[in-house]
């Protein structure tokens, strides 16, 4: 037979292999006690571990390798079931029971009151499920009223041959309670029906962890939306500071961000969530039991106004964002405006001022034309009379009258000569 030497495979592929296999469904028979524990501790990913260790130790039992996200182990007492997720541990506690029995005898019990004070601020799930066998029950049986005495009550039959009944409570003693009956499930469908029963709680509390951070958001994106709104009013003020606005502005989405940056993951992660829990729902198979609602029909009236909240608060983070965005470039148009304005002003004072440097040179130019034609003339006239007094009859009144034409032409195209020269650039 072909054999792969490890050296062949993908690096991952055995531990991607691994992972269809990592939780396998429990395995239950009727009549069990089982306590249920979510741990939520995001922040230290090791903590967990070590709870576990701890656990471990005191029942002498050895514990499992440094990075496992799943472990399985008989204690005597009781059987445990522990699970690494990303944000949340999970500790199933399971007791095989003799006979009836009810919510007064837990699993968890068996364990040390010291260890579960390790567990202070980090349970968001505990839950005690009875599974035990017999007849249908109906929603008139006193055992029922016994054990579910606060209303509403919620009830289903699943897998075809199991019923699932709870009222989603919270009792005194911090845990939810579920009774599990097998009326006639096939091997293993016992253990696979508490297991989604623990996966609805933990995944339902995991989705609800966004729910007060969606009604802070509200008051807050109530709060910008107020003063992204008086801001837009200002806007088409004809006297209003442009950059003031911006500066405001820049606070608005400065805040807008920081919201975004604490709840766009909760968000994602509660819609995800939201998902898993419809999934396993779906996957009870669920059939009404005349009288009490389905636990679909529970979480869609209770659960799915709390998600549509979430995404409601998150799809206004994006709108509120955009707006923010197009009043930003609104803004910002205006402030190019007005400054092109401004510029357009300054370049005509300094057009109309080189328009009067212009006049002015003219003027002086022509001021020029007359001084040196008067200087010249007046050279001319020292010229003829030296000829005159070395022997030339000369007239010089006339002579020097008919030069000053003459001069006055010669010195206006020498100016204009040279402003044609400053004008025109030199040829290399």
């Amino acid at each position: 037979m072909l054999s792969l030497a490890r050296t062949l495979n993908h690096p991952q592929r055995l531990a991607l292999a691994g992972e269809i296999h990592a939780r396998p469904f429990m395995v239950i028979d009727a009549p069990a006690c089982v306590s249920h524990l979510a741990l939520y501790c995001p922040d230290d990913h090791a903590a967990h571990g070590r709870l576990l260790e701890a656990l471990c130790v005191r029942f002498a039992v050895a514990a499992p390798a440094t990075g496992a996200r799943h472990f399985f182990h008989d204690f005597g007492h009781f059987k445990i079931k522990w699970e690494r997720h990303n944000e949340f541990s999970t500790w199933t506690f399971i007791e095989h029971a003799e006979g009836a029995c009810d919510f007064t005898r837990t699993a968890i019990r068996h364990v040390p009151w010291d260890w579960l004070e390790l567990l202070r601020g980090t349970v968001i799930v505990a839950a005690h499920i009875l599974a035990e066998s017999g007849p249908p029950l109906s929603i008139s049986e006193a055992r029922l009223k016994l054990l579910f005495p606060v209303p509403p009550l919620v009830g289903s039959q699943v897998l075809g041959d199991g019923e699932i009944w709870t009222d989603f409570q919270v009792g005194p003693d911090g845990f939810s309670k579920f009774l599990v009956r097998d009326v006639g499930l096939r091997e293993s469908q016992m253990g696979r029906l508490v297991q989604r029963i623990c996966e609805i709680e933990n995944y339902l509390m995991m989705a609800l962890l966004a729910l007060p951070m969606a009604r802070d958001g509200a008051q807050l994106l109530d709060s910008v939306e107020e003063e992204l709104t008086e801001l837009g009013t200002r806007m088409n003020l004809p006297e209003v500071d442009a950059e003031e606005l911006l500066d405001s502005l820049f606070g608005l989405d400065g805040r807008l961000h920081a919201m975004s940056f604490r709840s766009n993951y909760r968000f994602s992660a509660a819609q995800a969530y939201y998902r898993i829990v419809k999934a396993r729902i779906g996957e009870l198979r669920e059939r009404r039991i005349e009288g009490v609602p389905t636990v679909g029909e529970f979480m869609e009236r209770r659960l799915a106004p709390a998600m549509e909240t979430c995404a409601t608060i998150a799809t206004r983070q994006e709108v509120l964002a955009a707006r923010i965005n197009r009043t930003n470039d609104m803004l910002r148009t205006k402030v190019n405006l007005a400054q092109e304005r401004k510029t357009q002003s300054v370049l005509d004072s300094l057009n109309n001022s080189a328009n009067r440097q212009l006049r002015l040179q003219q003027a002086v130019e022509g001021l020029s034309v007359v001084a040196i034609s008067y200087y010249g003339v007046g050279l001319v006239a020292y010229a003829l009379k030296a000829l005159k007094g070395i022997g030339f009859d000369l007239p010089l009144d006339l002579l020097s009258g008919l030069s000053l034409p003459l001069i006055a032409g010669v010195a206006w195209l020498g100016i204009r000569h040279l402003h044609y020269r400053l004008q025109v650039p030199i040829k290399k």
